[in-house]
């Protein structure tokens, strides 16, 4: 199964419309976007809770990681650098944390709202090489109808 990103759109906006809790919109984009593609090992966010420091948010899949410093791994640079990472191979970045020894690719996206990035969206593959640009740039704008008004 591959993700059809335009059905996804559609879904999670008819879904999320007048939310405005952040947890409650990260719980259903958490769930709509792991069942959506076989891809997707483990998919959630990881929430900005004080300044330089990420704490796991909803999430699918099996454990995450509990607590993440900006300055440690994919989802750390994500924040830090305030830019999506596309990671075809974990083992091969620099700092890499291993909350799951299955993980092979990640694809992990800032989450902006008008404060500021709030979180990150982590999505992790149990196979090489998984994630495309494609992916990237479809859950990027996802990300930023649902969370830019906020």
């Amino acid at each position: 199964m591959s993700v059809d990103y335009e059905d996804l759109a559609k879904r999670i906006a008819a879904l999320t419309a007048g939310e405005t809790d952040e947890v409650a919109l990260m719980a259903t984009l958490a769930c709509e976007i792991h069942h959506s593609d076989d891809r997707f090992d483990w998919t959630g966010f990881y929430r900005v809770t004080e300044p330089e420091l990420l704490k796991i948010g909803p999430y699918q899949g099996g454990h995450g990681c509990l607590v993440i410093p900006f300055s440690r791994g994919v989802c750390g640079a994500a924040a830090r650098e305030r830019q999506t990472q596309l990671v075809a191979d974990v083992e091969a970045f620099p700092g890499h944390i291993a909350c799951a020894s299955s993980t092979r690719s990640e694809l992990v996206i800032p989450v902006f709202a008008k404060r500021g990035v709030i979180a990150v969206l982590d999505i992790d593959s149990d196979q090489p090489d998984a994630f495309t640009q494609r992916d990237a740039d479809a859950l990027e704008a996802i990300l930023a109808d649902v969370f830019g008004e906020l």
